[in-house]
């Protein structure tokens, strides 16, 4: 187990926010049934909605303590708003390019190997063993569960669709490598509000150029609401809370969770089929949490 509490509780917070992440898809397709919507503006009304809602959390908790905040650390939450917005419109235009198959295999499998390499050599945190197994581990079966439900139709592909998921990637491993430096110095919501309302902002430059859909009928209001509340405001909330205690590298893979929630939520609500290898692919993410979960802290840390 955990060697210390805090540690099992951070993990466990991070798979709820993965979770609730992986409900994201199915809420986006009941959006699309509406057809007058766009992928950018539903991510801009997701952050438009959740901003606010951590501004009045963090007033109710800090008060005027919310906005003490350093010149040079609110740079970097701004930075962090910067790269989500990056991470969903790349990922958003890569779709167009390479196809959905291919941009989520890049954008999910990339980003931890991409902090697993930056938190090596930049922060030099340790990659033991144990992380790298499991690692390995999450990284077989989101390919497994993913590959052999999205890649089995014919979807183009471009390299420029290619290089767009790996700019959403790294784009997403940035924010968490952002979010990993500041979490012991700041509250949750103060991080987040900066965060997510710059974010928004450069959302809404980006949806306005192309064509912001603001109109939907009170049916879609609630899914958006739902978007913004759930998955993104108290999502990445919990995660923010989360990487207290865990390294970045852990908390990467511990959100495959994602997938593997998508995945179960499409077999029980529309019978897709996960096929033997895509059962192989969950039985590895699951292999690969139960590893997080029931082996020390210490192994997959530096200290280890």
């Amino acid at each position: 187990m955990f060697s210390q509490p805090s540690s099992r509780r951070d993990f466990l917070l991070v798979v709820c926010a993965s979770i609730s992440w992986g409900t994201v898809g199915i809420a986006n397709q009941a959006m699309y049934t509406y057809g007058a919507t766009n992928a950018l503006s539903l991510t801009f009304l997701r952050l438009a909605i959740a901003a606010p809602l951590f501004l009045l959390v963090g007033w109710i908790r800090l008060g005027r303590r919310l906005f003490h905040i350093k010149s040079r650390d609110l740079c970097v939450m701004m930075l962090m708003g910067s790269l989500i917005a990056l991470s969903q419109a790349c990922y958003i235009a890569a779709i167009a390019s390479a196809g959905v198959g291919v941009s989520t295999l890049i954008a999910i499998c990339a980003a931890p190997v991409i902090i697993a390499v930056c938190s090596t050599l930049i922060t030099r945190e340790r990659l033991t063993l144990m992380t790298l197994i499991a690692l390995v581990a999450a990284l077989s079966g989101t390919i497994l569960l993913i590959g052999t439900r999205s890649l089995a139709g014919k979807e183009a592909v471009s390299l420029a669709g290619i290089g767009l998921a790996f700019l959403s990637a790294c784009g997403y491993a940035g924010f968490i490598l952002c979010g990993r430096l500041l979490t012991n110095k700041y509250h949750p919501v103060q991080i987040s509000a900066v965060a997510f309302g710059t974010g928004a902002l450069m959302l809404f430059v980006c949806a306005s150029a192309t064509d912001l859909v603001l109109v939907y009928p009170a049916w879609g209001w609630l899914i958006l609401l739902y978007l913004g509340s759930i998955p993104t405001a108290l999502g990445y909330g919990l995660f923010q809370m989360g990487i207290r205690s865990l390294s970045a590298t852990v908390a990467s893979i511990v959100t495959m969770c994602e997938p593997l929630t998508a995945a179960l939520l499409a077999w029980l609500l529309f019978r897709e089929e996960l096929g033997s290898l895509g059962l192989l692919g969950a039985g590895c993410l699951l292999g690969a949490m139960a590893l997080i979960l029931l082996v020390p802290t210490k192994s997959f840390t530096k200290e280890g």
